[in-house]
């Protein structure tokens, strides 16, 4: 990994040596994230920034905060750049400039907010990076940052090819975000969001609806499912488990991976697994951190579950839980396309999912990999757990339906939209 502030810039004579030294199909390529923090999105990028990589792109990994647990995981061949920050309000002044008559959709939701988008004090040195590096295409991910990274291509001018990703369902954020700047979101997506030269989505659900929010006829949007890299998850999976409860060899182990945040329902699913409990010796393990874990100790220890629920918090390597489980659960009240089911896919692991918008369908093929069952229900999530405790899918079904996600597939899908002119 090569890692740079961007007020360390290469010298022009190392710029124009580089630029001798590509090759005519040779492109510049950009990702553009906030960090690298813990979850599906980080995961994804840095799959497919490699990928890149080696097929002799030249990659830049440009981030807001040169941080998060998968720092350690970037490529060697992927340039690093950390973003100088600034205030909000100089940050403000750029997005207005790029646009004046997008102030009115931008005041509530960037300008007035009290808590705006963390990104926004990085535009300034974003358009400064596009002005001098120039790449042949930028790809983002994640809401902010696309919003940021179109701000910022229309100040800086130039031919970059801005390719966004939406990868999560942005109604039910609208409809239930405590943080009020999401309410009134909508109208800027609507003016910004056409300016990209492509917009992809990680499922046709999460497609369907950035039409409905934003007024963008659907074929103009193209659905690329998230990837997984093969051989890197199922070398890690075959890592042992350093945890008192695996491997496996005497209760069944039910397997939960996410931030502990209302979107994921883990409540739901710890209410399930008191359901299973109460039929059957079972465990559960949940996997992650986040600003509710309190609330589902409590409710493990009212349910009397605390003795066969483990929390151990965020793991490096949860390839490994996913290999050793019983049946892996995803309990979402809302995704875009969840990774953990086609990681978990990869690792040969059962699956049972929430019906939830949008992707688990789509990943499962509306549950011939998996059962669906509605979101909450958790009734139904029990029985369906059980059903799979006693019939699994074998390995070799769930492997053969991880590899259509394989990041060499998904890898040339985006190099075909990034490179088209």
């Amino acid at each position: 990994m090569m890692t740079s502030n961007y007020s360390d810039r290469a010298s022009p004579s190392n710029q124009v040596l580089n630029r001798e030294s590509e090759t005519p199909d040779r492109k510049h390529l950009a990702i553009f994230l906030p960090s690298l923090a813990g979850g599906g999105v980080a995961r994804a990028m840095l799959y497919l920034s490699e990928a890149f990589a080696d097929r002799n792109h030249r990659v830049d990994l440009i981030l807001c905060q040169v941080s998060g647990p998968y720092l350690d995981s970037v490529s060697p061949k992927v340039k690093v750049i950390g973003l100088k920050g600034g205030t909000k309000w100089r940050g403000c002044f750029h997005a207005v400039s790029a646009d004046f008559g997008a102030l009115w959709s931008m005041l509530l939701p960037i300008v007035l907010s009290s808590h705006p988008p963390k990104t926004i004090g990085y535009l300034p040195d974003l358009v400064e990076y596009l002005r001098r590096e120039k790449p042949d295409t930028m790809l983002t991910a994640k809401t902010p940052a696309n919003l940021i990274a179109l701000l910022a291509a229309r100040l800086a001018g130039g031919t970059t090819r801005m390719v966004i990703n939406e990868q999560t369902s942005l109604s039910p954020i609208i409809k239930t975000s405590k943080k009020w700047r999401w309410r009134f979101l909508a109208p800027l997506l609507q003016r910004v969001y056409p300016w990209a030269d492509e917009i992809l989505t990680v499922s046709d659900g999460v497609a369907e609806d950035v039409a409905s929010l934003t007024g963008i006829h659907r074929d103009r949007i193209t659905t690329i499912y998230n990837p997984v890299a093969l051989t890197q998850v199922q070398e890690k999976a075959r890592i042992q488990v350093d945890h008192p409860w695996f491997p496996a060899d005497t209760l069944p182990i039910i397997l939960g991976v996410g931030r502990h945040v209302p979107q994921k329902d883990f409540a739901c699913l710890i209410k399930a697994f008191g359901r299973v409990r109460s039929v059957r010796p079972a465990r559960l393990v949940i996997l992650g951190e986040g600003r509710i874990r309190n609330e589902l100790e409590e409710l493990a220890e009212t349910l009397g579950l605390t003795q066969d629920i483990s929390m151990p918090g965020f793991v490096d390597n949860p390839f490994a839980f996913m290999a050793r489980a019983s049946v892996f659960v995803l309990s979402s009240a809302w995704e875009g396309c969840p990774n953990v089911l086609i990681e978990a896919l990869a690792c040969g692991c059962p699956i049972v999912s929430t019906d939830c918008p949008s992707g688990p369908s789509e990943i499962l093929q509306n549950g011939a990999f998996g059962p669906l069952v509605a979101v909450g229900d958790d009734k139904a999530m029990a029985e369906a757990i059980l059903g799979v405790l006693d019939h699994p899918l074998g390995q070799e079904q769930l492997h053969a339906r991880a590899r259509e996600f394989e990041v060499g597939r998904i890898a040339e899908k985006y190099l075909q939209l990034m490179s088209t002119n």
